[in-house]
């Protein structure tokens, strides 16, 4: 019996683990699911007979190795930052690993030794980064067969609530990490243009928003993604005078969370003084200018330079960052102080439902004609629990996983989902699971500058 070991069973897992136990018994797999939560770690097995929880502590290294040695491959669902202890113990041992996350700097630096030992550390095989890579390396190696020159692309993901549960003025609810979302886009944005790199620091990049339309749910706004560039090479387009990777969301959402990022309260680097203590209130002030005679409202209003009764004011009142309740989080940053707050008022309840969307836009050369390629995907989660967030991302690690252990993926080394050996059956199966794209293909003119 091939033993599988999960590490970490937070928002993500459910659609992961529940495939692997549904395999267990035709495939013969025993999965063992590990978390800092035994309870969360036991709901996600709930009793199969081929499934084990119990409590993980990644600074156990006597547990650590135990449990990876005993493994025939492992799954790290744990925080990003902790994949490298994961990496560098499976290593040891001589054990494939499988993430939905981006590749570290220090697992990226293990490639020699990882190929050295004949094992193979499949990372970035979830939805964004995941999907996307597979989904996208698809329609490029089929122009590039066809003897098409790509020019352009873009690629954007975002995590949603579904429009029948949309129903708070943001058009936003929490499915996946909520740090995540409160700290993204603080490195900036690097893409290229037309051959020209441009480089977005954080304190604008949610003012450099790019527009898209999903037939059948409407308009959406995009903005500006990490680094962009480092996907050339990977996906072997070199060479491509436009690349841009973004994240969706809906429209007017990107404009009032830069008046929260202009205020400051994104900020992770420093501890708010006395923060247990502070009303909501109080802590906005504090990022505001002294002056004794007029409203915390009317000095934001002004500092960020909006309207007293735009709409974007609105929902920060709606936040309740002007209330007056207390904060009640000791040696807090601004960061953790606004996620708190956000988790209160961006939660998925009981019954909504999420919803994830991917697009890609491909512009090419062929033949002396011009055609953009549009592919569009959608998925509504069932629950709050197996979310659109957690069937996406689950299911392509699951999938990987089962090919590696089934022998149909050979390769050695750190690896990204972006040769079709890799990609092709993942994405195969993953129709059986309602997650496809929708292509639209046109004629356009001949783009300005090419």
């Amino acid at each position: 019996m091939k033993k599988i070991l999960v590490l970490g069973a937070g928002l993500s897992t459910p659609s992961l683990i529940s495939y692997l136990l549904e395999n267990s018994k035709k495939s013969g797999w025993h999965v063992s699911v590990g978390d800092i939560s035994e309870e969360v770690a036991a709901s996600r097995i709930n009793n199969h007979p081929n499934g084990r929880a119990f409590v993980f502590d990644i600074n156990n290294e006597k547990q650590k190795n135990k449990e990876i040695e005993n493994a025939d491959i492992v799954i790290s669902m744990l925080p990003a930052s902790l994949h490298s202890l994961v990496a560098e113990t499976c290593l040891t041992f001589k054990k494939n690993l499988v993430t939905a996350s981006y590749v570290a700097k220090d697992i990226k630096a293990l490639k020699e030794k990882v190929e050295e030992a004949g094992i193979l550390f499949l990372n970035e095989v979830g939805l964004d980064p995941g999907i996307d890579h597979m989904s996208a390396m698809q329609i490029i190696d089929s122009i590039k067969a066809d003897g098409g020159e790509l020019i352009s692309f873009k690629s954007s993901t975002g995590g949603l609530v579904a429009p029948k549960f949309d129903n708070n003025p943001w058009n936003y609810k929490f499915t996946w990490n909520p740090r995540n979302v409160v700290i993204a886009g603080q490195g900036g944005a690097q893409l290229i243009k037309r051959g020209m790199y441009k480089y977005i620091p954080y304190h604008k990049l949610f003012s450099r928003l790019l527009q898209a339309n999903i037939d059948g749910f409407g308009e959406f706004e995009v903005y500006p993604n990490r680094d962009s560039l480092i996907y050339r090479s990977a996906y072997g387009i070199d060479d491509i005078p436009s690349m841009f990777r973004g994240t969706i969301r809906r429209p007017g959402f990107s404009k009032t969370w830069n008046t929260l990022v202009q205020l400051g309260v994104t900020d992770d680097s420093f501890v708010v003084e006395d923060s247990e203590n502070l009303t909501y209130r109080e802590f906005t002030n504090s990022f505001l200018r002294y002056d004794r005679d007029r409203s915390v409202e009317d000095k934001f209003a002004d500092y960020i330079g909006i309207d007293h009764d735009s709409f974007s004011m609105y929902k920060v009142r709606w936040l309740g960052l002007f209330s007056h309740e207390k904060i009640g989080l000791k040696n807090a940053t601004p960061a953790q102080i606004l996620q708190k707050l956000l988790e209160e008022k961006w939660r998925l309840e009981p019954d909504d439902k999420d919803m994830i969307v991917m697009q890609h836009e491909f512009e090419y050369k062929l033949k002396d004609k011009f055609y953009r390629i549009t592919s569009s995907m959608v998925v509504e989660g069932r629950d709050n629990v197996y979310t659109a967030m957690a069937i996406t991302v689950g299911f392509p690690v699951a999938i990987g996983c089962k090919l590696i252990l089934e022998g149909k993926i050979k390769d050695t080394g750190v690896k990204i989902p972006t040769s079709s050996n890799i990609y092709k059956p993942i994405l195969e199966e993953l129709a059986n699971y309602g997650i496809v794209f929708k292509e639209e293909k046109i004629e356009i003119p001949k783009p300005n500058g090419k």
